[in-house]
């Protein structure tokens, strides 16, 4: 098989090849890590491999799985492969190798996916865009001066690039869904609890969530077929059971789909964000459905409520890094508006965190509501197009960091507080040639739905033969 073969598949494409013998697990992890070496100088996507590591798993573990012998990457963060590091983008953590996979990682590899790399992440996850000081910048492969989105941009830069067709990610805020749509790839942020948690049962109490981004809404309804389930000891847990890759080409019905353009908090929303779901809207209608305004009211303490919440969350995660590394944490040890972030966390008292617990609450009922009346929701997946890296401020205050979020990427987070499955379809590109996600939402437990509604729009535009200027073949 040549190279511009190889990007021609989709993960269950490739996993076909190999049952059919057509081509062997060795050769695809060839191909992949020929298309790595062509793509990574100039997108910084992947930041750690382990082919050597790829080729005992193949000759050694690889069980007849759904996805045996196709390529794999991992974030690099929260998802531990043993023996390899899960460096998050710090230094911090460069030296520390994993005991055992978790969980997650157990279910790829039980799969038959072959993982040989981990991708690019912010340091410590906490910036707007994929960068850090010790790996630098991520570039989107449909232009290298801007962002490939936060905070699995190595993955959608990786996968847009034709490295792998399907790559892990997680979302605590849209880290699945904003890569997705700045490099032009599928992102299905699924429900609460859906897969496993990371390795401490269950982040940010749920809210941040593990799945992959793709090329193909086949590929990720799969996917999740293979991973979801209860898994011991996570806290929250989804209904199991299904058949999500049954749900592609399924006839949606004429669902009722509200249209959001109003971002939460009030930033304005660029106007080619805006034509993207106008755009959408006129084919969505075309295909049968209903579409009307949609509003959203939330709590005035909505945004402080979400902001104290992860403040705390990232106080502890780092006093318990101190306590692994036996020592102190400095001031060096971090960017500064980073160290700010954790300094105010430590402020924080139980009894701050319990009310900002309280209302993170009201925020998940106000979204709720918004359902009411409505299969679906639509939106803008980012208020800006993707942005170019000297967009992105540095080493601002907390108070400017989370205001640059709110600018940027406000429509994505409710859907973590919610608990509701939410993606990102790659249908409309700009005059620059950037690609402008639009985003849909369901209630908790319902993926069925916009699988359904994703494959169809697959079907109606097809994206899978756009390619952008850094691509593997």
């Amino acid at each position: 098989m040549k190279l511009s073969e190889y990007v021609e598949y989709d993960a269950v494409g490739l996993a076909e090849l190999v049952a059919r013998r057509q081509a062997s697990p060795d050769e695809l992890l060839d191909l992949a890590l020929q298309a790595m070496e062509a793509i990574n100088p100039a997108t910084n996507a992947i930041v750690h491999h382990f082919p050597d590591e790829a080729r005992r798993f193949i000759a050694e573990d690889m069980g007849a799985g759904p996805f045996r012998g196709v390529p794999f990457l991992l974030k690099d963060l929260t998802q531990h492969y043993a023996g390899q590091r899960t460096g998050a983008g710090t230094q911090l953590r460069q030296d520390h190798l994993a005991a055992e996979d978790t969980e997650l990682v157990r279910r790829y590899k039980k799969a038959g996916f072959v993982i040989f790399g981990k991708t690019a992440v912010p340091e410590l996850a906490m910036d707007w865009t994929t960068r850090s000081r010790i790996h630098g910048e991520t570039n989107n492969p449909w232009n290298t001066a801007h962002t490939s989105g936060t905070s699995s941009g190595g993955t959608a830069a990786a996968v847009a690039a034709g490295v792998v067709p399907a790559g892990h990610g997680n979302d605590g805020g849209g880290s699945i869904r904003v890569p997705s749509s700045c490099c032009g790839v599928f992102g299905l942020k699924p429900t609460r609890g859906r897969n496993p948690a990371a390795p401490a049962g269950a982040t940010w109490d749920g809210m941040l969530v593990e799945h992959v981004l793709t090329r193909s809404v086949r590929d990720s309804a799969a996917i999740l077929d293979a991973t979801a389930g209860p898994a011991a000891g996570q806290f929250y847990h989804s209904p199991s059971g299904g058949n999500f890759a049954g749900e592609v080409r399924r006839d949606p019905g004429k669902l009722r789909i509200g249209v959001l353009t109003q971002a939460p908090y009030g930033a304005a929303t660029h106007t080619d964000c805006l034509a993207a779901v106008e755009d959408v809207v006129g084919l969505l209608t075309g295909l049968g459905h209903d579409c009307a305004p949609a509003t959203l009211t939330l709590p005035t303490d909505g945004w402080a409520s979400f902001e104290a919440y992860i403040l705390a969350e990232y106080a502890a995660d780092m006093r318990v890094e101190a306590e692994r590394l036996g020592r102190p944490l400095t001031d060096d040890d971090f960017p500064p508006t980073l160290r700010e972030m954790i300094v105010a966390g430590n402020g924080l008292t139980a009894v701050d965190q319990r009310i900002a617990t309280a209302g993170v609450h009201r925020v998940a009922q106000a979204v709720d509501a918004m359902f009411d009346g409505f299969d679906v929701i639509l939106s803008p997946t980012l208020a800006k197009p993707p942005l170019r890296h000297d967009e992105f401020p540095h080493d601002v205050s907390m108070s400017d960091h989370y205001g640059f979020y709110l600018s940027w990427m406000p429509y994505t987070h409710i859907y973590n507080i919610s608990g509701s499955p939410a993606i990102t379809v790659p249908l409309h590109w700009n005059v620059a040639g950037l690609p402008i996600g639009v985003q849909f939402a369901a209630r908790p437990a319902c993926e069925g739905v916009l699988i359904r509604l994703g494959s169809q729009l697959e079907a109606a535009r097809p994206w899978w033969n756009r390619r952008p200027p850094v691509f593997a073949a």
